[in-house]
């Protein structure tokens, strides 16, 4: 794991909170400025692919932020940031919840991985993958009730 004190997990670091801030105030603008011009995210709605016109409109994000009652929680835990040159990925658990337009509460832990590329000497998030398990048991469902 990069040291915590190396300048580029810092970087890395504030930029994924801005991300998680952003989702917090249902901010779409800041949401997307986290991303490349070329980023496509693998997320845990459909399509199977976002692709980076999707990825960078505020629009896309805020019909999304518009489902929720409440401030979306999304909460890291055991992020590790492995940086190489210009080039970055984070990794760890998020555990969101909140409350939707409809009442229902949320309480989900999922997995979640950016990579970043530093490009102008800014890094930026060129994919977001956020998964969760499901079972191999024929019956392929989502497991959503899983805990750390």
């Amino acid at each position: 794991m990069a040291k915590p004190d190396n300048p580029d997990v810092a970087q890395i670091g504030a930029l994924l909170n801005t991300f998680t801030t952003a989702l917090r105030n249902k901010d779409a603008k800041s949401a997307v400025s986290v991303y490349a011009d070329d980023a496509v995210d693998f997320d845990l709605a459909p399509p199977l692919i976002i692709d980076s016109k999707r990825v960078r409109d505020p629009a896309y994000i805020q019909t999304w932020f518009d489902t929720w009652a409440s401030p979306i929680e999304s909460t890291p835990h055991g992020v590790t940031i492995r940086v190489g040159g210009d080039i970055a990925f984070a990794y760890g658990l998020q555990h969101m919840t909140g409350t939707k337009t409809d009442g229902e509460k949320v309480d989900l832990w999922f997995r979640a991985t950016a990579c970043l590329e530093r490009r102008n000497g800014t890094w930026k998030v060129v994919h977001m993958h956020n998964s969760v398990p499901f079972t191999m048991d024929g019956s392929e469902r989502a497991l959503l009730d899983l805990k750390p």
